[in-house]
């Protein structure tokens, strides 16, 4: 019998996806479906004087355009639209609530047709005139003097200011990180099915089937068994699907209004209106003694939100989980403008700030003439200096280790432009990646027939990280049967209860749900089992038996052993069922984290300022993991798109008119194929007893973190130039 858990194996939604079976948000049809377009705002902040539809509604196929002045009911009150993971302060954005313009690309019409086609061109003859522009700002760095802060990472640490302004070796700079946005494969999608009275099946693409269903039952008044919300695969997210999108809200409105069933499809320009990651301005400080003891670590990250509601994450807070430090002060202050409210993106918090200080450490370690590592070895922090706590686990120095060692490390020559390939200049560079080891409560229900086949169902979502695989792999070892016998249910409203899928904790929360539900199995299996006449079992003690290889056996003498399928036809059983809710009690007595040390080196075009990154190495420690392949991915895709992140990734807005100038994939610049060379993923092992039965850490969002700030040390030790300002392109470095 095969083990799973800790192997590469292969996704088992893996077939469906590459033939075409899986169908997403957008695929999904019905009888007399039809199709919205939506008609965005083309100013950044006013109100809305007059919208004329009466064009639009001529056209054969037609069948109405929704408006704020022209939609059923929506609800009144803040809180109805508050979701699950919306920001503590504010007001939710509510599409077509009102005339009040927020942003430019704010929905503010759905064009509803019998064909996708007709509904895109009759919404260009929507005419819409604005009141007066009011004033309006989009620039963070105009705003930065008006930026209030909001509540700090982690309270102050003796005098930061004083020990910094005294320290014999101090760095202080601000980092500029702009504007992110996601750009999934999957556009932003909604088909509402409808069923008939007033009932729903919702299919979207989402992060989190509860939170959309909870959130649509509270805007439209519905009871929960009249929407059902369905979401079996996900064509990317990172963050971008944790918030209901406003298309949701949109395609349900019309179903509502038409009494049909509705699509409605974002367009890739329109998804520049969602979410995104804020631009920030890191302000870093850090003072050392001339050996590299760190006196003070400053850290002041100053971000972007939107006017009506305060997205905060943290920034500036990461120094206190890795570099040892008597003094410290780290705060986070936004600038509200006139944009959507950003949202979580990859490693939210942790790829910009951590992104700052590691350019910050290696900029000081270049000022007291130390190799990058030596200085992060010499300030390395034992424990959670925040609140004097120790780590779960923490192989961070074996990171380094592993990471030098295939990187070739010690063969650097530490000198700027000291290092060539013919006519390129060659760097290389290091960061620190640092993230939240979190879990959450989750909850399953495992169905075992007698036939010997179990199906596992939950209301988790699978991004693409592979939850069904992870789901599978653990019930296969838990319940002794391949995995071809294992089928898993997920992502759908009607099923057991969690939470949003995000920040790196669905692998671990709902591995040990698998795990507490399939222990009931085998123990009602072991009653059984000890209660057949004859039975090899008898009289055994349920703790002393374990399920392998599709039998209930003794764990200290496998021949003892009786077929799954005997007892529970003995037991005159079709099925067995079980449902559990993980839970995970609240240690505040050790920090939990993952670490990663990232290696990189980059080769520049002296004259043109063309950069290659050819190599990069990312050691990373986080427990036990749990899938080696799929592990493995989620590494690389992060480091991919830290490359993105360092030398590709900027929202372009042009301030006069508040208006985004790429929102498209061809001047929005991300990595593609030909950007990407050898990256090589190296798991240290990490054995953590304590944080959870199975010693698992997540892994989506470590791949990041780090990644940015190696390039960008790289590109400065193979020519010179100190870039602050990402993503790092040849203009800046030919200046």
């Amino acid at each position: 019998m095969n083990a799973y858990v800790g192997t590469a194996t292969s996704r088992v939604d893996g077939r469906a996806k590459v033939t075409g079976a899986a169908k997403y948000a957008g695929e999904f049809t019905a009888d007399g479906l039809v199709h919205g377009f939506v008609v965005e705002a083309t100013i950044p902040r006013g109100r809305i004087a007059r919208l004329d539809t009466s064009e639009a509604l001529k056209v054969t196929g037609v069948l109405d355009v929704l408006t704020h002045a022209h939609r059923p009911p929506l609800a009144d009150k803040d809180e109805a639209w508050k979701d699950e993971v919306a920001p503590d302060e504010g007001s939710p954005f509510r599409p077509l609530y009102d005339d009040s313009i927020k942003f430019n690309g704010q929905p503010i019409a759905l064009v509803v047709a019998e064909e996708w086609e007709t509904a895109k061109f009759a919404a260009t003859l929507v005419r819409v005139e604005y009141q007066q522009e009011q004033a309006f700002a989009t620039d963070l760095e105009a705003g930065r003097n008006k930026a209030t802060e909001v509540k700090k990472p982690h309270e102050p640490r003796g005098d930061a200011a004083g020990a910094l302004a005294g320290s014999a070796v101090r760095h202080e700079a601000d980092y500029f990180i702009p504007t992110e946005h996601h750009n999934p494969m999957e556009l932003y999608a909604t088909t509402v099915v409808w069923d008939g009275n007033g009932r729903l099946t919702v299919y979207d693409k989402t992060q989190g089937v509860l939170n959309v269903h909870k959130y649509l039952c509270s805007v439209f008044g519905k009871k929960p068994d009249e929407i059902r919300v369905l979401s079996p695969y996900v064509g990317g997210a990172f963050g971008s699907g944790l918030r209901p999108q406003y298309q949701v809200v949109l395609a349900t409105l019309a179903a509502l209004a038409l009494k049909r069933s509705v699509r409605v499809v974002l367009t890739r320009q329109q998804m520049y209106g969602l979410g995104h990651r804020p631009a920030t301005i890191e302000r870093v400080g850090i003072g050392a003694k001339p050996d590299g003891t760190l006196e003070a670590v400053t850290h002041e990250a100053t971000a972007i939100t939107s006017r009506y509601e305060d997205f905060a994450r943290n920034d500036s807070g990461w120094a206190e989980q890795l570099y040892k430090s008597r003094n410290s002060h780290y705060s986070h202050k936004l600038a509200r403008l006139d944009v959507s409210t950003p949202c979580d993106m990859r490693a939210p918090g942790a790829a910009s700030g951590v992104c700052a200080l590691e350019c910050a450490m290696d900029e000081l370690a270049l000022a007291l003439n130390l190799d990058p590592i030596e200085l992060r070895l010499k300030c390395y922090s034992d424990r959670d200096q925040s609140e004097d706590l120790p780590y779960t686990s923490k192989q961070l120095r074996e990171c380094y280790a592993r990471g030098a060692e295939a990187f070739g490390w010690s063969k650097r020559n530490p000198a700027a432009r000291s290092m060539r390939d013919d006519k390129e200049l060659v760097g290389w560079g290091m960061a620190t990646g640092v993230w939240e080891a979190l879990q959450m409560p989750v909850a399953v229900r495992i169905v075992l027939s007698a036939n010997g086949h179990a199906e596992v169902s939950c209301a988790a979502s699978d991004i693409g990280t592979g939850t069904y695989t992870i789901v599978a792999q653990v019930a296969a070892d838990a319940l002794g049967l391949p995995i071809e016998n294992i089928s898993v249910k997920l992502a759908d409203s009607t099923l057991p209860q969690a939470p949003v899928e995000g920040g790196s904790w669905m692998a671990a929360s709902s591995a040990h749900a698998v795990l507490g539900a399939a222990e009931d199995i085998r123990q009602e299996l072991a009653r059984l089992a000890s209660a057949m006449p004859s039975s090899p079992l008898a009289g055994i003690d349920a703790a002393e038996v374990i399920l392998v290889d599709g039998t209930i056996a003794s764990n200290g003498e496998k021949s003892r052993a009786v077929p799954i399928t005997d007892a529970m036809r003995y037991g005159k059983l079709e099925r067995i069922e079980k449902h559990k809710l993980n839970h995970f009690a609240e240690d505040k007595s050790h920090a939990r984290n993952t670490h990663s040390a990232v290696f990189a080196e980059v080769k520049i075009d002296e004259q043109l300022g063309v950069i290659r990154v050819t190599r990069v190495v990312s050691a990373v420690a986080a427990g036990r993991i749990l899938n080696t392949k799929t592990g493995r991915s989620q590494i690389m895709g992060g480091v991919v798109w830290g490359l993105g992140m360092a030398l590709h990734e900027e929202t372009v807005m042009d301030h006069r008119f508040g208006r985004i100038m790429n929102a498209n994939i061809a001047e929005y610049h991300f990595p593609v194929n030909a950007d990407i060379h050898d990256i090589d993923v190296i798991f240290v092992e990490e054995r953590d007893d304590r944080i959870n039965r199975l010693g698992v850490k997540g892994l989506g969002e470590i791949g990041i973190v780090g990644v940015p700030a190696a390039i960008a040390n790289a590109v400065y030790h193979a020519t010179g130039k100190r870039i602050r300002r990402f993503p790092i392109t040849l203009d800046k470095l030919l200046a």
